[in-house]
């Protein structure tokens, strides 16, 4: 089994910055990728961000140039530094890897964590 575990949401000004940080730990043999994702009251959960292993990355146009993800690949640990944020980011953001495990090698499973709630409000 692999856990991810979430940090760093809370309540924002419009314009602060926060940043948020996905672990993720267990029988993990490889990461393919890991991302961000957000869910809105009301509305289906959307792709934020995401990064390969090889480091590419791919962002969804509302956030291009205010957020930005990376990952520490030898602590299998993702970032989202979220900048000039608006009251519109505000969501459950969800932590996701995709992952080859010990148990199976040739394929790659989808874990997701349990979400952090980030509020843009003043």
């Amino acid at each position: 089994q692999v856990q991810l575990v979430e940090s760093g949401g809370g309540l924002v000004q419009p314009g602060g910055s926060r940043g948020l940080s996905c672990a993720a730990s267990g029988s993990i043999f490889r990461i393919n990728a890991m991302g961000w994702y957000r869910q809105a009251p009301g509305k289906e959960r959307e792709l934020v961000a995401v990064i390969t292993l090889g480091g590419s990355t791919n962002y969804a146009d509302s956030v291009q140039g205010r957020f930005t993800i990376s990952t520490n690949n030898a602590r299998n640990t993702v970032y989202l530094q979220m900048n000039s944020l608006k009251p519109e980011d505000t969501a459950v953001y969800y932590c996701n890897a995709k992952v080859r495990t010990l148990e199976n090698l040739q394929t790659s499973y989808d874990y997701w964590g349990q979400g952090t709630q980030v509020t843009v409000s003043s």
